[in-house]
Protein backbone atom coordinates (compact mmCIF):
# COMPACT_ATOMS: atom_id res chain seq x y z
CA UNK A 1 0.00 0.00 0.00
CA UNK A 2 1.28 3.27 -0.97
CA UNK A 3 2.15 5.77 1.84
CA UNK A 4 -0.63 8.16 1.71
CA UNK A 5 -2.78 5.75 1.32
CA UNK A 6 -1.98 4.93 5.06
CA UNK A 7 -2.63 9.02 6.14
CA UNK A 8 -5.47 9.39 8.20
CA UNK A 9 -8.14 10.32 5.94
CA UNK A 10 -10.57 13.88 5.05
CA UNK A 11 -13.43 13.92 2.55
CA UNK A 12 -13.92 17.17 1.68
CA UNK A 13 -17.17 17.98 -0.81
CA UNK A 14 -17.38 21.86 -2.88
CA UNK A 15 -20.41 23.02 -4.14
CA UNK A 16 -20.63 23.66 -7.79
CA UNK A 17 -18.83 27.29 -9.18
CA UNK A 18 -15.26 28.08 -9.25
CA UNK A 19 -15.41 30.05 -6.34
CA UNK A 20 -16.40 27.08 -4.06
CA UNK A 21 -14.15 24.74 -5.40
CA UNK A 22 -10.95 26.29 -5.88
CA UNK A 23 -10.49 27.48 -1.38
CA UNK A 24 -11.18 24.01 -1.25
CA UNK A 25 -8.65 22.39 -3.58
CA UNK A 26 -5.78 25.31 -2.18
CA UNK A 27 -6.99 23.82 1.22
CA UNK A 28 -6.58 20.07 0.43
CA UNK A 29 -3.10 21.18 -0.72
CA UNK A 30 -2.85 22.84 2.78
CA UNK A 31 -4.08 20.19 4.85
CA UNK A 32 -1.47 17.57 3.54
CA UNK A 33 2.03 19.92 2.95
CA UNK A 34 1.91 20.41 6.94
CA UNK A 35 -0.66 18.35 8.52
CA UNK A 36 0.21 14.99 6.81
CA UNK A 37 -3.38 13.89 6.34
CA UNK A 38 -4.50 12.86 3.01
CA UNK A 39 -7.48 14.19 1.05
CA UNK A 40 -10.41 12.72 -1.56
CA UNK A 41 -11.79 15.18 -3.11
CA UNK A 42 -15.06 14.84 -4.68
CA UNK A 43 -16.68 17.71 -7.22
CA UNK A 44 -19.99 18.23 -7.63
CA UNK A 45 -21.42 16.87 -10.90
CA UNK A 46 -20.49 19.85 -13.75
CA UNK A 47 -23.22 20.92 -16.09
CA UNK A 48 -20.19 21.18 -19.17
CA UNK A 49 -16.97 19.55 -19.34
CA UNK A 50 -14.53 20.87 -17.30
CA UNK A 51 -13.25 24.87 -17.75
CA UNK A 52 -10.08 26.15 -17.92
CA UNK A 53 -10.50 27.62 -14.08
CA UNK A 54 -11.22 23.28 -13.17
CA UNK A 55 -8.74 22.21 -14.83
CA UNK A 56 -5.97 24.43 -13.93
CA UNK A 57 -6.88 24.15 -10.58
CA UNK A 58 -6.54 20.21 -10.60
CA UNK A 59 -3.11 20.14 -12.28
CA UNK A 60 -0.26 18.62 -10.21
CA UNK A 61 -2.38 17.83 -6.79
CA UNK A 62 0.08 15.47 -4.68
CA UNK A 63 -0.76 12.01 -4.37
CA UNK A 64 -2.13 12.60 -1.25
CA UNK A 65 -5.14 14.17 -2.89
CA UNK A 66 -7.47 12.55 -4.96
CA UNK A 67 -10.05 14.12 -6.95
CA UNK A 68 -13.45 12.92 -8.66
CA UNK A 69 -16.05 13.96 -10.39
CA UNK A 70 -19.49 12.35 -8.37
CA UNK A 71 -22.35 10.95 -11.08
CA UNK A 72 -24.16 13.40 -13.24
CA UNK A 73 -27.51 13.95 -12.37
CA UNK A 74 -30.64 13.29 -14.49
CA UNK A 75 -32.69 16.30 -15.18
CA UNK A 76 -35.80 14.90 -15.43
CA UNK A 77 -35.04 13.67 -11.60
CA UNK A 78 -33.90 16.90 -9.83
CA UNK A 79 -37.24 18.76 -10.21
CA UNK A 80 -35.49 21.89 -10.48
CA UNK A 81 -38.49 24.77 -10.42
CA UNK A 82 -38.57 26.80 -13.72
CA UNK A 83 -36.15 30.36 -13.78
CA UNK A 84 -34.18 29.01 -10.97
CA UNK A 85 -31.84 30.60 -8.76
CA UNK A 86 -27.81 30.23 -8.54
CA UNK A 87 -28.42 28.99 -5.17
CA UNK A 88 -31.52 26.37 -6.18
CA UNK A 89 -29.06 24.82 -8.52
CA UNK A 90 -25.90 24.64 -6.36
CA UNK A 91 -28.14 23.16 -3.34
CA UNK A 92 -30.48 20.99 -5.27
CA UNK A 93 -27.67 19.81 -6.49
CA UNK A 94 -26.31 19.03 -3.21
CA UNK A 95 -29.40 17.22 -2.37
CA UNK A 96 -30.06 15.02 -5.26
CA UNK A 97 -26.17 13.97 -4.81
CA UNK A 98 -26.74 12.38 -1.19
CA UNK A 99 -27.19 8.71 -2.85
CA UNK A 100 -23.97 8.97 -4.55
CA UNK A 101 -22.01 10.57 -1.45
CA UNK A 102 -23.54 8.04 0.97
CA UNK A 103 -22.00 5.34 -1.33
CA UNK A 104 -18.94 7.39 -1.41
CA UNK A 105 -18.21 7.61 2.19
CA UNK A 106 -19.20 3.78 2.59
CA UNK A 107 -16.67 2.73 0.60
CA UNK A 108 -14.14 5.28 2.25
CA UNK A 109 -14.75 3.95 5.83
CA UNK A 110 -14.41 0.36 4.66
CA UNK A 111 -10.44 1.58 3.62
CA UNK A 112 -9.84 4.13 5.29
CA UNK A 113 -9.99 6.45 9.01
CA UNK A 114 -12.17 9.65 7.64
CA UNK A 115 -11.37 11.93 10.73
CA UNK A 116 -13.47 14.67 8.90
CA UNK A 117 -15.93 15.46 6.37
CA UNK A 118 -15.51 19.29 4.66
CA UNK A 119 -18.01 21.18 2.59
CA UNK A 120 -18.92 24.77 1.96
CA UNK A 121 -22.23 27.21 2.33
CA UNK A 122 -24.80 24.86 0.26
CA UNK A 123 -23.60 21.95 1.55
CA UNK A 124 -25.29 21.72 4.95
CA UNK A 125 -27.77 18.51 4.27
CA UNK A 126 -24.26 16.95 4.18
CA UNK A 127 -23.92 16.91 7.76
CA UNK A 128 -26.56 14.24 8.72
CA UNK A 129 -25.30 11.66 6.22
CA UNK A 130 -21.67 12.35 7.84
CA UNK A 131 -23.08 11.83 11.19
CA UNK A 132 -24.58 8.30 9.97
CA UNK A 133 -21.05 7.08 9.21
CA UNK A 134 -19.40 8.82 12.66
CA UNK A 135 -17.82 11.30 10.25
CA UNK A 136 -17.45 14.97 12.42
CA UNK A 137 -18.43 17.35 9.45
CA UNK A 138 -17.16 20.95 9.34
CA UNK A 139 -18.42 23.63 7.23
CA UNK A 140 -16.20 26.07 5.35
CA UNK A 141 -17.60 29.39 4.92
CA UNK A 142 -16.21 30.73 1.65
CA UNK A 143 -16.58 34.50 2.66
CA UNK A 144 -15.85 36.15 4.89
CA UNK A 145 -16.59 36.55 9.30
CA UNK A 146 -18.82 39.58 8.73
CA UNK A 147 -21.04 37.91 6.49
CA UNK A 148 -20.92 34.12 8.71
CA UNK A 149 -21.91 36.85 11.93
CA UNK A 150 -24.86 37.94 9.37
CA UNK A 151 -25.75 33.75 8.76
CA UNK A 152 -25.67 33.15 12.57
CA UNK A 153 -28.38 36.05 12.91
CA UNK A 154 -30.27 35.38 9.82
CA UNK A 155 -33.02 33.19 11.63
CA UNK A 156 -33.84 35.71 14.36
CA UNK A 157 -33.81 38.51 11.83
CA UNK A 158 -36.33 36.27 10.29
CA UNK A 159 -38.36 36.23 13.00
CA UNK A 160 -38.27 39.76 14.04
CA UNK A 161 -38.67 41.33 10.75
CA UNK A 162 -41.63 41.72 8.94
CA UNK A 163 -40.61 43.61 6.20
CA UNK A 164 -38.54 42.53 3.18
CA UNK A 165 -35.14 43.35 4.45
CA UNK A 166 -34.55 46.22 1.98
CA UNK A 167 -37.17 48.00 3.32
CA UNK A 168 -35.71 48.29 6.70
CA UNK A 169 -34.83 51.85 7.54
CA UNK A 170 -32.70 51.37 9.50
CA UNK A 171 -29.45 49.32 9.03
CA UNK A 172 -28.39 46.29 10.76
CA UNK A 173 -25.90 46.94 13.88
CA UNK A 174 -24.15 43.05 13.59
CA UNK A 175 -21.89 43.23 16.34
CA UNK A 176 -17.84 44.12 16.07
CA UNK A 177 -19.33 45.18 12.03
CA UNK A 178 -19.64 48.24 10.31
CA UNK A 179 -23.62 49.02 9.75
CA UNK A 180 -25.08 47.46 7.13
CA UNK A 181 -29.06 48.63 5.55
CA UNK A 182 -30.76 46.29 4.02
CA UNK A 183 -30.45 47.05 0.64
CA UNK A 184 -26.80 45.96 0.35
CA UNK A 185 -27.38 42.25 2.42
CA UNK A 186 -27.03 39.07 0.26
CA UNK A 187 -29.15 38.74 -2.98
CA UNK A 188 -30.85 35.85 -1.61
CA UNK A 189 -32.34 37.71 1.43
CA UNK A 190 -34.10 40.44 -0.97
CA UNK A 191 -37.20 38.64 -1.93
CA UNK A 192 -38.14 36.54 1.18
CA UNK A 193 -41.11 34.43 -0.78
CA UNK A 194 -38.21 33.38 -2.94
CA UNK A 195 -36.89 29.81 -3.10
CA UNK A 196 -33.67 31.63 -3.24
CA UNK A 197 -34.45 32.99 0.22
CA UNK A 198 -35.89 29.56 1.90
CA UNK A 199 -32.64 27.77 0.64
CA UNK A 200 -30.77 30.37 2.51
CA UNK A 201 -32.36 30.29 5.91
CA UNK A 202 -32.58 26.63 5.17
CA UNK A 203 -28.46 26.37 5.32
CA UNK A 204 -27.95 29.00 7.93
CA UNK A 205 -30.33 26.95 10.71
CA UNK A 206 -28.13 24.03 9.99
CA UNK A 207 -24.90 26.10 10.17
CA UNK A 208 -25.02 25.19 14.32
CA UNK A 209 -25.10 21.38 13.10
CA UNK A 210 -21.36 21.32 11.96
CA UNK A 211 -18.80 20.45 14.48
CA UNK A 212 -16.37 23.15 13.42
CA UNK A 213 -16.89 26.39 11.23
CA UNK A 214 -13.60 27.53 9.05
CA UNK A 215 -13.73 31.01 7.60
CA UNK A 216 -11.69 31.77 4.75
CA UNK A 217 -10.64 35.04 6.41
CA UNK A 218 -7.86 36.19 9.45
CA UNK A 219 -7.61 37.78 12.48
CA UNK A 220 -5.87 40.89 11.43
CA UNK A 221 -8.55 41.78 8.51
CA UNK A 222 -12.24 41.49 10.85
CA UNK A 223 -10.52 41.31 14.56
CA UNK A 224 -13.49 42.80 16.02
CA UNK A 225 -15.68 40.49 14.61
CA UNK A 226 -14.25 37.22 15.83
CA UNK A 227 -14.42 38.47 19.02
CA UNK A 228 -17.88 38.34 18.54
CA UNK A 229 -17.65 34.32 17.83
CA UNK A 230 -14.99 34.08 20.84
CA UNK A 231 -16.47 35.74 23.81
CA UNK A 232 -20.43 36.58 22.76
CA UNK A 233 -21.76 33.20 20.70
CA UNK A 234 -22.04 30.28 22.61
CA UNK A 235 -25.10 28.26 20.84
CA UNK A 236 -22.59 28.06 17.76
CA UNK A 237 -19.76 25.77 16.72
CA UNK A 238 -16.30 26.86 17.46
CA UNK A 239 -15.23 29.81 14.52
CA UNK A 240 -11.93 28.70 13.27
CA UNK A 241 -10.21 32.00 10.93
CA UNK A 242 -7.64 29.87 8.77
CA UNK A 243 -7.36 32.35 6.05
CA UNK A 244 -6.45 34.09 3.74
CA UNK A 245 -6.50 30.74 1.46
CA UNK A 246 -5.74 31.78 -2.41
CA UNK A 247 -4.89 30.13 -5.62
CA UNK A 248 -1.58 29.29 -5.39
CA UNK A 249 -0.87 29.35 -8.92
CA UNK A 250 -2.16 28.64 -12.24
CA UNK A 251 -1.75 24.98 -12.89
CA UNK A 252 1.27 23.65 -14.92
CA UNK A 253 -0.11 25.88 -17.80
CA UNK A 254 2.92 27.06 -19.91
CA UNK A 255 1.03 29.04 -22.31
CA UNK A 256 2.17 32.50 -22.50
CA UNK A 257 -0.07 35.05 -22.10
CA UNK A 258 0.00 38.25 -24.37
CA UNK A 259 -1.63 40.10 -21.76
CA UNK A 260 1.59 39.44 -19.18
CA UNK A 261 3.70 40.08 -22.01
CA UNK A 262 1.70 44.11 -22.41
CA UNK A 263 2.11 44.46 -18.33
CA UNK A 264 5.70 44.18 -18.36
CA UNK A 265 5.86 46.97 -20.92
CA UNK A 266 3.80 49.42 -18.41
CA UNK A 267 4.82 51.49 -15.53
CA UNK A 268 5.08 50.38 -12.12
CA UNK A 269 1.18 50.85 -11.01
CA UNK A 270 -0.28 52.38 -13.98
CA UNK A 271 -2.53 49.79 -14.49
CA UNK A 272 -6.12 49.10 -13.73
CA UNK A 273 -7.10 45.60 -13.83
CA UNK A 274 -11.08 45.21 -14.51
CA UNK A 275 -12.12 41.29 -14.73
CA UNK A 276 -15.60 40.64 -12.81
CA UNK A 277 -14.71 37.22 -11.61
CA UNK A 278 -15.75 33.77 -12.92
CA UNK A 279 -19.03 34.52 -12.73
CA UNK A 280 -19.94 37.97 -13.65
CA UNK A 281 -21.32 40.11 -16.61
CA UNK A 282 -22.79 42.77 -17.85
CA UNK A 283 -25.40 44.24 -19.54
CA UNK A 284 -24.73 45.17 -23.12
CA UNK A 285 -26.02 48.91 -21.97
CA UNK A 286 -23.17 48.68 -19.00
CA UNK A 287 -20.70 47.24 -21.04
CA UNK A 288 -20.82 49.77 -23.14
CA UNK A 289 -21.07 52.48 -20.82
CA UNK A 290 -18.16 50.43 -19.07
CA UNK A 291 -16.41 51.08 -21.67
CA UNK A 292 -16.57 54.27 -22.82
CA UNK A 293 -15.61 55.29 -19.44
CA UNK A 294 -12.48 54.10 -19.09
CA UNK A 295 -11.71 55.03 -22.29
CA UNK A 296 -12.49 58.69 -20.95
CA UNK A 297 -10.38 58.11 -17.99
CA UNK A 298 -6.90 58.42 -19.38
CA UNK A 299 -6.00 55.40 -17.69
CA UNK A 300 -4.13 52.61 -19.11
CA UNK A 301 -6.44 49.17 -18.09
CA UNK A 302 -6.23 45.49 -18.79
CA UNK A 303 -9.82 44.43 -18.80
CA UNK A 304 -11.20 40.84 -19.41
CA UNK A 305 -14.56 41.06 -21.30
CA UNK A 306 -17.35 38.45 -21.16
CA UNK A 307 -19.72 39.06 -23.82
CA UNK A 308 -23.14 41.43 -22.47
CA UNK A 309 -25.48 39.04 -20.74
CA UNK A 310 -28.72 40.27 -19.04
CA UNK A 311 -28.08 38.06 -16.00
CA UNK A 312 -25.63 39.58 -13.72
CA UNK A 313 -24.24 35.85 -13.01
CA UNK A 314 -24.64 34.72 -16.97
CA UNK A 315 -21.41 33.33 -16.49
CA UNK A 316 -21.13 31.18 -13.58
CA UNK A 317 -22.68 27.68 -15.21
CA UNK A 318 -21.89 29.29 -18.41
CA UNK A 319 -18.74 27.78 -21.21
CA UNK A 320 -16.33 30.46 -21.40
CA UNK A 321 -16.38 32.53 -24.90
CA UNK A 322 -12.86 33.21 -26.44
CA UNK A 323 -14.37 35.09 -29.67
CA UNK A 324 -11.85 38.31 -29.37
CA UNK A 325 -13.59 40.30 -31.97
CA UNK A 326 -15.69 41.86 -29.61
CA UNK A 327 -18.04 43.24 -31.99
CA UNK A 328 -20.35 44.38 -29.59
CA UNK A 329 -18.23 47.65 -28.04
CA UNK A 330 -18.56 50.92 -30.02
CA UNK A 331 -17.24 51.23 -33.54
CA UNK A 332 -13.58 51.78 -33.78
CA UNK A 333 -12.98 51.01 -29.63
CA UNK A 334 -10.26 48.91 -30.06
CA UNK A 335 -8.32 51.30 -32.20
CA UNK A 336 -8.83 54.43 -29.87
CA UNK A 337 -7.63 52.41 -27.14
CA UNK A 338 -4.71 50.65 -29.00
CA UNK A 339 -1.47 50.91 -26.48
CA UNK A 340 -3.47 51.62 -23.20
CA UNK A 341 -6.21 49.20 -23.19
CA UNK A 342 -5.58 45.69 -23.10
CA UNK A 343 -9.00 43.56 -24.01
CA UNK A 344 -8.69 39.56 -22.94
CA UNK A 345 -11.84 37.73 -23.44
CA UNK A 346 -13.68 36.06 -20.83
CA UNK A 347 -10.38 34.54 -19.04
CA UNK A 348 -6.61 35.18 -17.61
CA UNK A 349 -4.94 34.13 -15.02
CA UNK A 350 -5.49 36.42 -12.43
CA UNK A 351 -2.95 35.67 -9.67
CA UNK A 352 -0.21 36.67 -12.07
CA UNK A 353 -1.56 40.09 -12.72
CA UNK A 354 -2.30 41.05 -9.28
CA UNK A 355 1.04 40.16 -8.69
CA UNK A 356 2.47 42.25 -10.92
CA UNK A 357 4.19 45.40 -10.76
CA UNK A 358 2.32 46.96 -13.17
CA UNK A 359 -1.15 46.54 -11.82
CA UNK A 360 -2.21 49.78 -9.32
CA UNK A 361 -5.48 48.99 -8.86
CA UNK A 362 -8.64 46.22 -9.16
CA UNK A 363 -12.08 46.66 -10.79
CA UNK A 364 -13.42 43.70 -8.74
CA UNK A 365 -17.19 42.49 -8.46
CA UNK A 366 -16.32 41.93 -4.35
CA UNK A 367 -16.43 37.96 -4.65
CA UNK A 368 -14.76 36.72 -1.91
CA UNK A 369 -11.70 35.38 -3.11
CA UNK A 370 -10.27 38.03 -5.28
CA UNK A 371 -10.65 40.52 -2.48
CA UNK A 372 -8.63 38.40 -0.73
CA UNK A 373 -6.42 37.99 -3.74
CA UNK A 374 -6.25 41.60 -4.06
CA UNK A 375 -5.09 42.10 -0.57
CA UNK A 376 -2.32 39.78 -0.50
CA UNK A 377 -1.11 41.70 -3.02
CA UNK A 378 -1.62 44.72 -1.83
CA UNK A 379 -3.98 46.19 -4.75
CA UNK A 380 -6.64 48.99 -3.64
CA UNK A 381 -10.20 48.45 -5.14
CA UNK A 382 -12.84 49.53 -7.24
CA UNK A 383 -15.89 47.58 -5.84
CA UNK A 384 -18.50 46.95 -8.06
CA UNK A 385 -20.66 44.24 -6.65
CA UNK A 386 -23.15 42.20 -9.10
CA UNK A 387 -24.42 39.09 -7.23
CA UNK A 388 -24.55 36.65 -4.13
CA UNK A 389 -23.25 38.28 -0.98
CA UNK A 390 -20.67 40.82 -3.24
CA UNK A 391 -22.72 44.21 -2.28
CA UNK A 392 -22.33 43.40 1.76
CA UNK A 393 -18.81 42.31 1.14
CA UNK A 394 -18.42 45.72 -1.09
CA UNK A 395 -19.38 47.54 2.04
CA UNK A 396 -17.26 46.21 4.66
CA UNK A 397 -14.17 46.88 1.71
CA UNK A 398 -14.88 50.81 1.48
CA UNK A 399 -16.76 51.39 4.91
CA UNK A 400 -14.95 48.95 7.12
CA UNK A 401 -11.46 48.52 6.17
CA UNK A 402 -11.17 51.46 3.46
CA UNK A 403 -9.65 49.36 0.90
CA UNK A 404 -11.63 50.59 -1.78
CA UNK A 405 -13.76 52.65 -3.12
CA UNK A 406 -17.43 51.57 -4.32
CA UNK A 407 -19.28 52.78 -7.93
CA UNK A 408 -22.61 54.58 -7.95
CA UNK A 409 -25.35 53.55 -10.02
CA UNK A 410 -28.33 55.51 -11.44
CA UNK A 411 -32.07 54.66 -10.28
CA UNK A 412 -31.82 51.69 -13.17
CA UNK A 413 -28.91 49.72 -11.34
CA UNK A 414 -26.54 51.33 -14.60
CA UNK A 415 -22.92 52.96 -13.71
CA UNK A 416 -22.98 55.47 -15.99
CA UNK A 417 -19.64 57.05 -18.08
CA UNK A 418 -18.98 60.19 -15.91
CA UNK A 419 -19.08 58.43 -12.63
CA UNK A 420 -16.77 54.99 -14.18
CA UNK A 421 -14.20 57.94 -15.30
CA UNK A 422 -14.31 59.40 -12.14
CA UNK A 423 -13.92 56.49 -9.86
CA UNK A 424 -10.79 55.45 -12.07
CA UNK A 425 -9.39 58.46 -12.01
CA UNK A 426 -9.36 58.95 -8.10
CA UNK A 427 -8.29 55.37 -7.51
CA UNK A 428 -5.26 55.63 -9.72
CA UNK A 429 -3.78 59.29 -9.19
CA UNK A 430 -5.92 60.67 -6.42
CA UNK A 431 -6.20 61.18 -2.70
CA UNK A 432 -8.91 58.60 -1.60
CA UNK A 433 -7.02 55.83 -4.13
CA UNK A 434 -3.72 56.79 -2.07
CA UNK A 435 -5.40 56.57 1.09
CA UNK A 436 -6.99 53.28 0.33
CA UNK A 437 -3.99 51.54 -1.64
CA UNK A 438 -1.58 52.61 1.83
CA UNK A 439 -4.51 50.86 4.10
CA UNK A 440 -4.00 47.58 1.50
CA UNK A 441 -0.40 47.60 1.60
CA UNK A 442 -0.43 47.05 5.68
CA UNK A 443 -3.45 44.84 5.20
CA UNK A 444 -0.98 42.51 2.30
CA UNK A 445 1.78 42.32 4.83
CA UNK A 446 -0.44 40.90 7.62
CA UNK A 447 -2.13 38.60 5.42
CA UNK A 448 1.34 37.17 4.64
CA UNK A 449 2.28 36.57 7.82
CA UNK A 450 -1.43 34.65 8.67
CA UNK A 451 -0.26 32.45 6.23
CA UNK A 452 3.42 31.70 7.28
CA UNK A 453 5.31 28.85 9.06
CA UNK A 454 4.56 30.91 12.58
CA UNK A 455 0.94 32.52 11.32
CA UNK A 456 -2.33 32.62 13.16
CA UNK A 457 -3.77 30.41 10.41
CA UNK A 458 -0.88 27.68 11.25
CA UNK A 459 -1.56 27.89 14.51
CA UNK A 460 -5.22 27.72 14.19
CA UNK A 461 -5.41 24.43 12.31
CA UNK A 462 -3.26 22.62 14.29
CA UNK A 463 -5.26 23.29 16.61
CA UNK A 464 -7.86 21.55 14.60
CA UNK A 465 -5.92 18.63 13.57
CA UNK A 466 -4.60 17.62 16.48
CA UNK A 467 -8.02 16.71 17.36
CA UNK A 468 -8.72 15.02 14.03
CA UNK A 469 -5.47 12.74 14.79
CA UNK A 470 -6.85 12.31 18.52
CA UNK A 471 -9.79 10.31 17.18
CA UNK A 472 -7.70 7.72 14.92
Amino acid sequence: MEEHQKLPKVTIFPSLGIGHIIPLIEFSKFLVSHFNFSVSLFLPPTLHQPDQAHLSSLHNLPNSISYSFLPPLNPTQTHLPENQTLSSIISHTHIHSLSSIRAVLGSLTQHSRVVALITDIFGSDLFDLAREFTIPPYLFFTSNVMCLLFAYHLPKLDKIVSCEYRDMPDPLALPGCVPIYGVDFPEASQNRKNEAYKILLHHTERYKLAEGIFVNSFINLESDALRVFQNEISDWPRVYPIGPIIQSGFGSDEYKWECLSWLDQQPIGSVLFVSFGSGGTLSYEQTIELAIGLEKSGQSFLWVVRDPNNSVSGSFFGQCNDDESFIYLPEGYLDRIKGRGFLVPSWTPQIKILSHKSIGGFVSHCGWNSILESIVYGVPIIAWPLYAEQKMNAVLLNEGLKVALRVKANENGVVEVDEITRIVKDLIEGEEGNKAREKIKVLSELAKKAMGEDGDAMKTLSQVTKIWSASI
